[in-house]
């Protein structure tokens, strides 16, 4: 299964409240500077870096969408 995001491309991430709840606080624009391998669960991962903070982070793709 390939990674469906690029390296330096810029996209939104929704952030997960307790047991994977969708949180309420907006979406925050980061941008991809690395696709992790692929884990045993089968999920695909990115570390990201946000634009407007100094956060990195590591999430699974299913948390990410393309920012417009």
């Amino acid at each position: 299964m390939p990674h469906t995001y690029k390296l330096n491309e810029d996209v939104r991430h929704q952030p997960q409240g307790p047991q994977g709840r969708a949180a309420n606080d907006a979406p925050m624009i980061y941008t991809i500077v690395q696709r992790m391998p692929i884990e045993a669960d089968g999920r695909l991962r990115y570390r990201i870096k946000s634009k407007s903070e100094n956060i990195e982070r590591v999430v699974t793709e299913d948390q990410l969408s393309y920012s417009q």
